[in-house]
């Protein structure tokens, strides 16, 4: 089944705009950017949204929650529930601190491991949507809060990695869009090991 619905995870406002948990936003920002897709505001969904139309009966929509992170399951639900979009056809693009900063991985089932982005996804869709995983580990200094570090800014080093990155974190999102996640598991997170 191929995805509809391409959610960025992140938090609204200025605060949090270079955080670590808002990597998810920035990758859907560079690709709306790179295919010249403009976001609109949806109050009713408590997001912003653009819409790409790939093919002949092929729209894609994305978005980015204004809910904050730990609501943003209601937001997503809402929009796929608007548009007829089952959880298979789902994508969730986030921040994930159990993968080394710089790799990817795609995955379509497990825990929340500890993402509050996500658990809310999965209290209000259950499981079975495609992630896009974007690594932001690991957590230096290992003593650090959690939550202070996930929304602490990137250091200047890996802000540098991560302007590096995004060209390949984008083609990453469109090869999830265009082939699938078992194909784009297949290459991607194989491509991690190497």
């Amino acid at each position: 089944m191929s995805i509809s619905l391409v959610a960025g995870l992140g938090n609204p406002g200025r605060d949090y705009e270079l955080s670590r948990h808002n990597l998810g936003w920035l990758v859907v920002d560079a690709y709306a950017s790179k295919h010249g897709l403009s976001w609109k505001a949806a109050p009713q969904f408590d997001s912003l949204i653009a819409r790409r139309d790939l093919g002949p009966g092929r729209t894609v929509w994305f978005m980015k929650p204004h809910t904050f992170m730990n609501e943003s399951g209601r937001a997503v639900a809402a929009l796929a529930r608007y548009h007829k979009i089952p959880t298979e056809s789902v994508a969730a693009v986030y921040d994930d601190l159990t993968i080394d900063l710089g790799l990817v991985k795609v995955s379509v089932t497990g825990s929340d491991a500890g993402h509050n982005g996500v658990a809310s996804l999965l209290e209000y869709l259950g499981n079975g949507f495609a992630r896009l995983r974007l690594g932001i580990g690991p957590r230096q200094p290992p003593e650090m809060d959690l939550k202070d570090f996930v929304l602490a800014r990137f250091t200047q080093d890996q802000q540098k990695l991560i302007q590096q990155k995004t060209d390949i974190y984008v083609q990453d999102l469109e090869l999830l869009l265009e082939s699938g996640p078992s194909q784009a598991m297949n290459k991607l997170n194989r491509r991690d090991i190497t």
